[in-house]
């Protein structure tokens, strides 16, 4: 969550700043839609012949028009506040001065199709879309013991446990686990780029490894 790259806005409005508040919390709706956006790219990629190209430049197309509403909202006070007042059960409050997460969650997807192979794509899409919100969610509403600077080892164990659930349809369960914990692990390293997209990369390196032990 922390170290990605910003985009230096306005400063915040009164108003955002209030909204921006009532957005900390556990945010469940957040979460169902981070997973549910992840459960459908893998879906239909498993369940459809969509050729690589084609995902690609579909994605492609929506990350373009992402990065382009970050840009704009981020430089105009008044966007920015309809971006918090529309979206309100799905922000957090770091994206009131930050490119959204969903921003760097469709670069996070577009890079696990473009440098896996497809079920490792696949698999890696499917850590990012379950893991990531249920440690989530686990750390914030169980999370008791600090682990790193903004983790929990209950957080932790979480993301390791819905990672091997989410690799086990793609590999045996010795390699499931091997490569649930490497992700897990590069998962709390220091980094510079968004969860969103450090997960699925690492998910993806750790899979592509484990297959050649």
């Amino acid at each position: 969550m922390s170290g990605e790259p910003t985009y230096e806005p306005q400063p915040v409005h009164s108003d955002l700043g209030e909204l921006v508040q009532r957005t900390a919390g556990l945010q469940p709706w957040r979460r169902v839609f981070h997973a549910g956006n992840g459960l459908v790219v893998a879906g239909a990629l498993a369940a459809f012949p969509i050729a690589r190209e084609t995902a690609l430049g579909l994605l492609g197309a929506a990350l373009i028009v992402l990065f382009a509403a970050d840009l704009v909202r981020l430089a105009s006070p008044a966007a920015n506040l309809l971006f918090f007042r529309t979206f309100a059960p799905l922000v957090s409050p770091r994206e009131a001065r930050r490119i959204a997460s969903s921003t760097w969650y469709a670069l996070g997807v577009w890079l696990a199709i473009a440098l896996y192979p497809r079920q490792i794509a696949i698999a890696s899409i499917l850590a990012l879309a379950v893991a990531d919100p249920v440690a989530g969610y686990v750390g914030r509403r169980w999370g008791k013991r600090p682990l790193g600077r903004d983790g929990t080892l209950e957080g932790s164990a979480a993301f390791l446990l819905a990672c091997a659930l989410a690799f086990a349809p793609f590999t045996d369960p010795f390699r499931a686990a091997l490569a649930a914990a490497a992700t897990s692990g590069a998962e709390r390293l220091p980094r510079i780029l968004d969860d969103n997209v450090t997960i699925p990369l690492a998910a993806g390196a750790a899979l592509w490894a484990s297959a050649l032990l």
